[in-house]
């Protein structure tokens, strides 16, 4: 019999960072919502891809999630990791909290050794049940490209209110309960030099994420291609640099390339 899982649940898939990861899209299957526009962004930018259907619900990224972990649990693969991602920012869903508690209730039911990672902008963490749910998880999995401002309106492109220095202050409050991820690169962007990877960006940048003390660091590049074709990847040569710097400060990290 041949089964036809809902859109809110993709994969499993390989997951060059987390392992076998069973996806949890809480967008709609024809479009993205993000705060952010990035010029790097796999999935295109925002512009281009504004959904037309409404957010699955809490009931249909339950029921959805039931049904996969069901089947995975009586034909396989066993899922690492239950990962909140896909094409935009999860914890923009009205119901994010609630669908976590669903999400730890199903992964305690089903495969209890499996982590729940969730990939976010941050843009989010200042409403408190955001916050409180993103401390529930295993993995909660905050983007800070850099801490220069004009970088991330050029690269990132935060659709509204965008400060780093809020941003960083409420993933202080996490007080070390928090992953960082950041995107290396090198390239341009209508003419601009958008290569995050000289000291003039990562030294401030290590600075802010000491005073965050995060439990790990994760540093990638980009993967796959990119709606803007100037962008280059960052080396293995770089990338292990600014591992050196990361280790030095004694944070744990992980490097993607």
């Amino acid at each position: 019999m041949t089964v036809i899982y809902p859109s809110p649940i993709f994969g499993p898939v390989h997951s060059r960072r987390l392992g076998v990861s069973l996806g949890i899209n809480l967008l709609p299957e024809d479009g993205k919502v993000c705060s952010f526009d990035c010029i790097y962004c796999e999935c295109g930018f925002n512009a281009d891809h504004r959904p037309k259907k409404a957010l699955p619900t809490r009931e249909e990224v339950r029921n959805a999630l039931e049904a996969r972990l069901q089947d995975m649990q009586q034909n396989g693969p066993q899922p690492d990791v239950l990962t909140f991602a896909g094409n935009g920012e999860p914890t923009a869903h009205p119901h994010f909290p609630e669908i976590i508690e669903d999400t730890l209730m199903l992964r305690d039911k089903y495969f209890p050794n499996a982590k729940v990672s969730v990939l976010s902008n941050s843009t989010f963490i200042h409403r408190p049940a955001v916050f409180d749910a993103l401390n529930k998880i295993d993995n909660n999995i905050l983007k800070l490209d850099t801490v220069d401002e004009d970088y991330i309106h050029t690269v990132d492109r935060p659709t509204g209110h965008y400060s780093v220095g809020e941003i960083t202050e409420r993933m202080k409050a996490f007080q070390g309960n928090c992953i960082i991820q950041t995107m290396f690169m090198k390239g341009s962007y209508q003419g601009k030099d958008v290569d995050n990877t000289s000291d003039k960006y990562v030294l401030p940048w290590l600075e802010v994420v000491k005073k965050i003390k995060p439990r790990q660091v994760m540093i990638y590049t980009i993967d796959r291609e990119t709606p803007d074709h100037d962008l280059c990847k960052a080396t293995h040569e770089e990338l292990d640099r600014i591992a050196a710097l990361i280790k030095d400060a004694g944070i744990p990290v992980s490097v993607s390339y």
